[in-house]
């Protein structure tokens, strides 16, 4: 409980003029003082995977789902970073999967090649979150995809038997 009103200060913060919702720019803003720089791009991503209204904003209810989400991920970072403040690439591939997210080999190295901004291999927090954020969405876009398919297919069976 003690943690809702902690989230509910530091929203209200974020939230200057009060309007009961945050925009990714002050998302990204407040990220950012707390170590977790992240470009626009990503925290837009955030703002859309959590933005239940679709209104373009994240109310305090969406940020908490936001921030469970970036807790899990949070602590299974800490769990395998064992003091060194990164991930090599195998601690990431068994990251995700502890997080239930599962990638092919080509899929994995291109992701983390995209997000890990030294090329060295060690992927920091911010670029995990990152590669997490990524993963979730293309996750929700493959499910949707799926949904539609589905829907498509069925439409079509069932317009072949109306026809005939």
């Amino acid at each position: 409980m003690e943690n809702a009103v902690v989230l509910r200060e530091w929203f209200d913060r974020v939230d200057a003029a009060g309007t009961g919702n945050i925009t990714a720019p002050q998302l990204q803003s407040a990220l950012a003082v707390g170590n977790l720089d992240f470009p626009l791009s990503v925290v837009q991503q955030m703002t859309r995977m959590y933005d239940f209204d679709r209104n373009g904003t994240m109310s305090f209810e969406e940020f908490l789902a936001l921030n469970k989400f970036l807790q899990k991920v949070q602590g299974v970072f800490s769990t395998l970073e064992r003091g060194r403040g990164f991930l090599s690439l195998e601690d990431v591939y068994e990251a995700l999967i502890k997080l239930g997210f599962s990638l092919d080999s080509p899929a994995f190295y291109t992701v983390c090649e995209s997000f890990d901004k030294s090329k060295k291999g060690m992927v920091r927090l911010d670029e995990f979150i990152s590669i997490c954020i990524f993963v979730q969405s293309a996750r929700y876009a493959q499910h949707v995809s799926d949904v539609l398919f589905n829907v498509s297919q069925y439409t079509a069976v069932g317009h072949l038997l109306l026809c005939n």
